[in-house]
Order: C-alpha cells, then structure tokens, then sequence
C-alpha cells in the first residue's frame, strides 16, 4: 500500500508548483516592462484549478499584486489586480513548459513560454509585452525556487 501511495504522489508531482523568486542580475528584462519579483503556483493535484498569484512591479515602478485562477488547458481566464491585463490562458506544452497569453479587454498584449528546468530549482520565462507606443518589447526573467 505504501508503494501505490507513494506511486500516485509521484504522478502528481508538478514541476511549476510552488514559490518562485527573480534573480534580477540573471534576468533581461525589456526596456519600460513589469517585473514580476515573486510567482506562486498552489493546487491540490495538477490538472484541477491552479492558482497563480504574483507580486511585482508594473512598468511605472508601482507596486501590485495580481491573482489568476484556472486551468493549464489554453482557456482564458480572468486575472485580478494585474493593470496590464485581465484574463490569461496557460497551455501546457509538456511537463515541464507552458506557453502563455494575456489578455486585456480581449485584445492579446503579451505571451511567452514558462520553462522548469530539469533539476526544478530554476525556472526561465521568456516573454513579450507590448508598450505604450505598442511595439513588442521582449523579456527573459530567471527564477529560483524558494
């Protein structure tokens, strides 16, 4: 019995779970963009709803804390808090990627790809945002596991 339960947790592992820190000096953030400083992603097993809250700075240096609540299945979803946008979608790739999409009044203003490494004490978010002259300006943050 304690192999089959130590079994089903192993499949319920999930490498994104959990808090994320930035490492600025490894990040390359793009020009006038939002930071996200902390991600945290909490659910009971994976496949059901995740939550994903982030604590962070917008592009002007303010303060914000933002919450998203769905599924990694490449539906929008909506996101509170965040002013750069108001629904995302996560689609998983495989597992240990998600490409995302955010979206703000249904228009798409950013996306990227959310890569776990291997060892899952790193994770790298390659993203784009658009900015206020609406150019594509491009991101790519570097993460430890807390």
């Amino acid at each position: 019995m304690a192999v089959c339960l130590l079994s089903a947790g192993a499949c319920f592992a999930d490498p994104h779970k959990g808090t994320w820190k930035l490492d600025p000096a490894k990040s390359k953030l793009g020009k006038g963009t939002g930071r996200n400083n902390v991600v945290n992603y909490e659910y009971e097993f994976p496949g059901l709803r995740t939550k994903c809250l982030i604590d962070g700075v917008d592009g002007s240096g303010h303060a914000f804390h933002s919450a998203w609540e769905g599924r990694f299945d490449g539906k929008d979803y909506h996101v509170s808090g965040d002013p750069a946008s108001d629904s995302r979608s996560y689609k998983k790739v495989n597992e240990n990627t998600l490409d995302f999409t955010s979206k703000k009044d249904g228009k798409v203003v950013g996306g990227g790809q959310i890569v776990v490494a291997a060892d899952e004490k790193t994770r790298t978010v390659t993203s784009w945002s658009t900015d206020s002259n609406g150019k594509k300006v491009k991101s790519v943050a570097f993460y430890h596991k807390e």
